[in-house]
């Protein structure tokens, strides 16, 4: 009887070894999943769909060069951040962790939420995250450990270059509306002080909520500063779309100043008026690398030059790469191969080669991964980046000059 039950005991034992060994080799030489958490629904949602796609790329070209990790593969695991539910995204990203058992994550996109994100479940869980387009400049100075990068410069550089492209065109008097929350607060902050600095007058400053219907309240405040420009320091998809099309409603204003949150076909799409002659700041370059991207962007169904979506592709790459260099996808050695992989000295890495770095990386070499974005981390993992001045004209976007 005791036999029996030593017997059925060291079955038990070794079904259940052999099962352990079995899931581990699966997630070392098989399949490493990376989370991409943006905000699918809410007020960037016209963006988010191209920005996974954009990391995904990254991803299938690691998979595809079977040269990551003994020929591993990289999946995403998609989840929805909703841009300014901060709970709802931090629930989020705890599935992610805890039932996809991402390795690292590519996101969060909206700056309240990727401080949600950092500070309640990756940075405790060591679970390294690179945002393609969280600006605040609060994400700066957040107890990070090292866990979190971004490929979007802060906003504290956006709007000082909006501040002069404003001033360039002639204008010295405006108004500002932000969305209220950590991304449109800190904007707006930077912008004024940045155009106050340079001889310029702000009329009025004015906080506006996302989701409302009717956004005149606003509008009449805006217009009775005596301003005849305004700063839209909002989403495209909600608050700062309803603010451009109230003001056109009414004759408010006709023209209006944007940034990155702000640019998106989508809103030429949807505003029921004439747009030509706004323009703003996006993030971006016309460099070598961002050529490059776009060629096999398009090829495989993405713009490539849309909002954040070079950005994103390069955050995927230097996730990929940081395992590669550390010669494991364990959570606890991601973070501490981002700089490496980043910055120089090493060889140059454009859109396109992921798998030539990931063999440098194998053989002993050092790499110097440019992306889409001519990448360069700060000490403290954050893109200096450069920005594109957008103009609206032919029903679209145009690019004026890089800053």
């Amino acid at each position: 009887m005791k036999k029996s039950i030593f017997s059925l005991i060291a079955g038990v034992l070794l079904l259940g070894l052999l099962y352990g060994c079995s899931e581990q080799s699966d997630q070392a030489s098989g399949e490493i999943k990376v989370g991409v958490i943006l905000g699918f629904t809410g007020p960037i949602e016209s963006l988010t769909p191209t920005m996974a796609s954009s990391a995904e790329l990254a991803m299938k070209e690691a998979s595809d060069s079977g040269a990551l990790l003994g020929g591993a593969t990289v999946t995403s695991a998609r989840a929805d951040s909703t841009c300014v539910d901060s709970a709802a995204a931090t629930s989020a990203a705890e599935r992610l962790i805890t039932a996809d058992k991402v390795a690292a994550i590519m996101g969060a996109d909206c700056s309240g939420v990727t401080t949600a994100i950092a500070n309640n479940v990756a940075v405790p869980n060591g679970v390294t995250m690179i945002s393609p387009s969280a600006t605040s400049p609060a994400l700066t100075t957040i107890e990070d450990k090292g866990f979190f990068f971004r490929t979007a410069p802060s906003d504290a550089r956006q709007g000082q270059v909006l501040a002069q492209v404003v001033m360039d065109r002639g204008i010295d008097k405006v108004a500002v509306t932000y969305t209220n929350n950590d991304y449109g607060k800190g904007l707006s902050d930077s912008f004024v002080g940045a155009f106050k600095a340079l001889g310029g007058t702000v009329t009025t400053e004015v906080p506006h909520e996302d989701g409302k219907a009717d956004y005149s309240a606003e509008v009449s405040t805006l217009s009775a500063s005596g301003a005849s420009e305004v700063a839209v320091l909002g989403y495209v998809d909600q608050g700062g779309r309803g603010i451009i099309q109230n003001s056109l409603d009414t004759g408010a204003f006709s023209r209006f100043i944007l940034a990155d949150g702000m640019i998106g076909q989508s809103l030429i799409d949807n505003v029921d008026g004439d747009l030509t002659g706004t323009f703003g700041t996006l993030p971006g370059s016309e460099s070598e690398g961002a050529n490059m991207f776009i060629e096999i962007a398009k090829a495989n169904g993405i713009p490539g030059d849309g909002p954040f979506e070079p950005e994103s592709y390069d955050a995927a790459a230097l996730l990929i790469l940081a395992m590669q260099a550390g010669g494991s996808a364990d959570r606890s050695s991601i973070a501490n191969y981002v700089m490496g992989v980043a910055n120089a000295p090493g060889e140059k890495i454009y859109p396109g080669e992921i798998g030539k770095a990931l063999q440098l990386l194998k053989d002993g070499k050092q790499v110097n991964y440019e992306g889409a974005t001519n990448v360069e981390f700060s000490d403290v993992g954050e893109a200096s980046g450069s920005y594109k001045e957008l103009e609206i004209g032919g029903g679209k976007f145009n690019t004026i000059q890089v800053r």
